[in-house]
């Protein structure tokens, strides 16, 4: 099996079948882009032999025919190495060398029956104001469903979102006044905002609260009408990519080196945080592949991220990520 899928939001969706064309930049057709977290795929546009518009979860039979939900044995992460991480990354925000940064804890689980490519027919029916998205090739994979897009570009207009900070469904008051996760948010929101500055005239909505699959998040919404229409997309995504809600700020090397130190010590999956996007005409959709499960054979990853600042806590980010990972789980039906 080689295949790719994207779902919008609204319910239409398409899958792209393999051998896929690889390109540095999109060709003249419809295509996928994905990379790793470090986007260090030179080729990321990958353009399918064919592509089909799946209009219903009834649509994915001629992939998924005759498989059956996997079941999955999974192993409790380990608190200690992710305390570790915890407690380098908040000395380094207290003496002021980061602001932010997002560890990744990843639960591993072993593949005991069935399918993970069944889990396509649970993304395609991920709630209204998720995206979906899929790769898989052969005995390999990954896919989710996420509420956080990177950017939208139709023509010259240019759109993207600030979406972070977290508490549990029915937040309410307690979590409007969060003095830690407003912080979070707003480190998200203020370099989206100066890194969109160049393009053109920034419109920077208010932060609001949104409800997204079991969770809560704030959420900011920019739009940006480009100064040039011929700016390269894999640019822009470069651009934006990682954000803060995913990534560290400042994003000069030093500290990306060390997010990636930590990502590859807790066992971060490549396709976590990355983009992934499908472009289709003049507009493409871009969105950060959070929310999802990976598997290579019979070894399977579910992992998810917390956003460390100057207020945080370990008890309190330690429970963030379970109720992620919970979120995920029922989402899935894993």
């Amino acid at each position: 099996m080689d295949i790719a899928f994207f779902r919008l939001p609204d319910g239409r969706a398409w899958m792209g079948e393999g051998p896929f064309v690889e390109s540095v930049a999109p060709g003249a057709g419809n295509c996928f882009y994905i990379n790793d977290f470090t986007l260090s795929d030179s080729k990321p546009w990958k353009t399918p032999m064919r592509l089909v518009e799946v209009k219903n979860v009834a649509g994915l039979e001629p992939w998924l025919s005759g498989t059956v939900p996997p079941k999955i044995g999974w192993s409790r992460p380990e608190h200690e190495g992710f305390k570790m991480v915890f407690r380098r990354i908040r000395r380094d925000v207290q003496a002021r060398r980061l602001r932010k940064m997002v560890p990744v804890l990843t639960e591993h689980g072993d593949l005991e029956q069935g399918a993970m490519v069944e889990l396509l027919r649970r993304v395609m029916e991920a709630p209204t104001g998720f995206w979906a998205y899929a790769r898989v090739q052969g005995e390999s994979g990954f896919l989710g469903a996420t509420p956080e897009l990177l950017l939208h570009r139709r023509g010259k207009h240019l759109e993207t979102m600030a979406l972070a900070g977290t508490a549990r469904p029915k937040g309410g008051a307690e979590f409007a006044g969060d003095v830690k996760e407003i912080e979070e948010h707003e480190i998200v929101a203020d370099f989206l905002d100066g890194a969109l500055r160049p393009l053109g005239a920034v419109k920077r909505g208010p932060r609001e609260i949104s409800h997204a699959g079991g969770l809560t998040h704030f959420r900011t919404s920019f739009g940006v009408d480009l100064n040039g229409s011929d700016a390269e997309l894999g640019a822009q995504v470069r651009m934006l990519h990682p954000t803060p809600a995913v990534g560290c700020l400042p994003r000069d090397e030093a500290a990306l080196h060390k997010l990636m130190e930590y990502r590859h010590q807790l066992e971060a999956p490549d396709f976590f945080g990355a983009p992934f996007g499908f472009r289709q005409g003049d507009e493409f959709h871009c969105v950060v592949a959070i929310r999802g499960v990976g598997w290579d054979g019979g070894k399977v990853t579910l992992p998810c991220g917390c956003g460390i600042v100057g207020a945080s806590s370990f008890d309190h980010e330690w429970r963030e990520l379970r109720q992620k990972r919970d979120a995920v789980a029922k989402l899935l039906q894993i």
